[in-house]
């Protein structure tokens, strides 16, 4: 890595993650901006890489951006039961969640199965469930 880093090209491409992303974590201030030197270009170290890829790890476990906010202040590992417990709120988030995708999916099937005995006749009862009752 000439000049003691990375450009935000080059980590970006490592990070398997475009150049916006990273500004946008930038602005978000999960990851610092480096300070630009006159006539460069700005630097990043291989510890903004890791930084990103815990991010991104955390995303893919669920956590929001404001969650991995918080988790970056624990990342030292340092802090269990902070940490335990902001996951465990994400936890019991995510059972409403699926327990509200499970009463979507059994709406939807059972005007499936509707549509089915209709057979063509009459309004679609999928289409009459979207519109909403009529006034």
């Amino acid at each position: 890595m000439p000049q003691g880093g990375m450009t935000i090209g080059r980590l970006a491409q490592q990070a398997g993650v475009n150049v916006e992303t990273v500004r946008y974590y930038q602005r978000r201030g999960l990851i610092d901006e480096p300070a630009k030197p006159s006539g460069g270009h700005r630097r990043y170290q291989p510890t903004v890489l890791r930084r990103i890829a815990f991010i991104r790890r955390a995303q893919a476990l669920g956590f929001s951006l404001a969650e991995i906010a918080i988790l970056l202040k624990y990342s030292d590992g340092t802090n269990w039961k902070e940490t335990r417990q902001i996951a465990e709120k994400k936890v019991e988030s995510l059972n409403i969640h699926i327990e509200q995708l499970r009463k979507i999916c059994s709406e939807l099937n059972a005007l499936i199965e509707e549509s089915k005995v209709g057979k063509g006749k009459g309004t679609c009862p999928i289409i009459k469930s979207i519109s909403g009752p009529e006034t």
